[in-house]
């Protein structure tokens, strides 16, 4: 645990006073002693071989300003710190007093397999501290939007005079689910969001009606896949996203242009002219359809606007508005009315790599090269929130469902979850190897599952942001994740060309949530046959983007690489 920070000291001492051929030996005599996952930090920090190239390298300006974190036990602590006093090493001994901070607890020290779990970050583990803060994690109760829906789908049903019909027993479950009130969530003033608009309001209730006929997924219950093929494309497609109602599907383009295409046989209509909108009563019920022009209808539309590759692209919950960013360091707000840009913000000053719409609409978070992520709103041009504390690039960014919290994961190997409210850090957790290229958070808001270019998908409690399972059968970095609507499944996918299926119900339930909450080493899982369900194979076709549908159909987006 101690090897590697106290051999990047002494190559920073040696550098630093001057003493460049020893530093140059040190390193290619031990550099390879090291951990797999910290070779690329290594071979970063071999070009510092001058006092002057240490200024603004990310590695040695992270390990000056920073004390590198073990977590050890108590008594060998003091074992360590004995034996190296009886073999008098003052040096080693003045680094560990110096440069590492050992958060000390009492109890059996780790099994090896525990203390590489969690090992891999840049600034070592994540402290007990850092995860002690009280976590809203579960879901406010929502309106009883579900009476207008069974209304709805009885209207006309029964005649004139006829009693009125009972509810299906089907849809009981789902709405009783919603009616009861998780000890866990928080409170509904907690974050302030706008009154919902009636064609929100119709929007959450045709969502109802949806879920309400999805099928139940499990081991002998599969999903069935829909995979979108892009042709044509390799090297050009960056990311792609499907709207919550599986209408629309949107890809950004290296060339900074936006694709977008219908996904249901009705095509993209746009908004009328202002001459026309004149003539249109604002105040009818079917105002939303009376604004639309019929004839300006057309299978896809491209959008204009950006100056550098698109990275990332999210669809408001109601369609109707759509978020990139760009290399270009800004994020742009599209309508797609109009199909034209609404508002460039402009906050970040370097690339921004993610963008996220609130489960609720209204806020938004972005992710950037500047180590940053920042919440927004779409009626302020300014962040309302700065999150700051990663030590690299802020790759992903998702909100947590019930908006309070934003998870980050970062190429500094740490996932962070963010309290909107205080701008803090509530979770700091550590044990990726590589850069974070995918989050997702489970139905019901405990859970939390990332992954990255290590290949690994882990499994965390937010409860108490220890770490539960890790998942291991892809062989090519994972980009995208998704739970299943119902909760029991997770996917993935993958540069492997191979999209899998995990059971989540299975490893939930195998976790005991009360030896998690009593103990600094929880047992970390990683049986992975045990979990996997099934892995479906592409032909040549790298996984982009991954999605269950409000009915549990799984739809993938995927890239056909010719050189593969």
């Amino acid at each position: 645990m101690i090897l590697y920070p106290v051999f990047v000291h002494m190559y920073l001492e040696l550098v630093y006073n001057n003493h460049e051929d020893q530093a140059i030996k040190l390193m290619k005599k031990f550099s390879r002693e090291q951990e797999d996952y910290y070779q690329t930090d290594l071979q970063k920090l071999a070009q510092v071989t001058k006092k002057e190239h240490m200024k603004g390298n990310e590695i040695t300006d992270t390990f000056k300003s920073n004390e590198f974190i073990i977590r050890m036990s108590r008594d060998t602590l003091a074992t360590l710190k004995r034996h190296l006093q009886e073999k008098k090493q003052s040096i080693i001994l003045n680094i560990i007093q110096e440069h590492l901070y050992f958060d000390m607890y009492e109890g059996m020290a780790r099994t090896k397999q525990q203390i590489d779990s969690v090992a891999g970050s840049i600034i070592g583990e994540a402290t007990r501290a850092d995860n002690k803060t009280k976590v809203y994690y579960g879901m406010p109760k929502e309106p009883d939007y579900q009476y207008a829906a069974v209304d709805d789908d009885e209207e006309g049903e029964a005649g004139e005079g006829d009693k009125p019909k009972k509810k299906k027993p089907k849809k009981e479950p789902l709405f009783g689910k919603k009616a009861k009130s998780d000890p866990n969530a928080p409170p509904n003033d907690r974050l302030p969001l706008p009154d919902l608009k009636d064609n929100d309001k119709m929007e959450k209730v045709k969502a109802l009606r949806e879920a309400s006929k999805r099928v139940t997924l499990g081991p002998e219950t599969l999903p069935s896949i829909c995979c979108y093929t892009l042709l044509n494309a390799e090297g050009k497609v960056i990311c792609s996203e499907i709207s919550d109602d599986s209408s629309i599907l949107a890809v950004g383009f290296s060339n900074s242009n936006i694709k977008l295409w219908s996904l249901l046989p009705q095509k993209l209509k746009g908004m009328k002219s202002a001459e026309q909108l004149q003539d249109v009563d604002h105040d009818a019920e079917d105002v939303w359809a009376r604004i639309i022009d019929e004839r300006n209808v057309d299978t896809t539309r491209v959008l204009y606007g950006h100056s550098g590759p698109v990275y990332r692209l999210s669809f408001s919950p109601d369609r109707s508005l759509l978020l990139s960013c760009s290399e270009d360091a800004t994020v742009r707000l599209w309508s797609l009315l109009t199909w034209t840009c609404l508002v460039a913000y402009k906050g970040h000053v370097y690339p921004v790599w993610d963008v996220r719409f609130s489960p609720h609409g209204y806020y938004f978070a972005t992710a950037s090269h500047d180590k940053t992520a920042r919440l927004w709103t779409t009626d302020h041009h300014q962040p309302l929130r700065i999150f700051a504390g990663h030590f690299s690039d802020v790759d992903r960014v998702l909100f947590h469902p019930n908006s309070n919290y934003v998870a980050t994961g970062s190429s500094d190997r740490t996932v962070r979850l963010w309290d909107c409210i205080t701008g803090h850090h509530v979770r700091v957790m550590t044990g990726h190897k590589s850069p974070i290229h995918a989050l997702a958070f489970s139905v019901e808001g405990r859970f939390l599952a990332s992954a990255g270019a290590d290949t690994r998908i882990l499994m965390w409690d937010l409860a108490h942001g220890h770490l539960l399972a890790e998942l291991n059968s892809h062989t090519a970095p994972v980009h995208c994740l998704a739970f299943s609507r119902d909760g029991n499944i997770l996917a993935s996918g993958s540069l492997d060309c191979s999209t899998k299926l995990w059971d989540f119900t299975k490893l939930s339930e195998e976790v005991s949530i009360e030896d998690v909450n009593v103990s600094h080493n929880p047992e970390i899982r990683n049986n992975t046959e045990s979990y996997l369900l099934r892995s479906y194979a592409t032909k040549n076709s790298p996984l982009n983007h991954i999605v269950f549908s409000r009915r549990n159909v799984l739809l993938a987006i995927c890239t056909y690489d010719s050189s593969l």
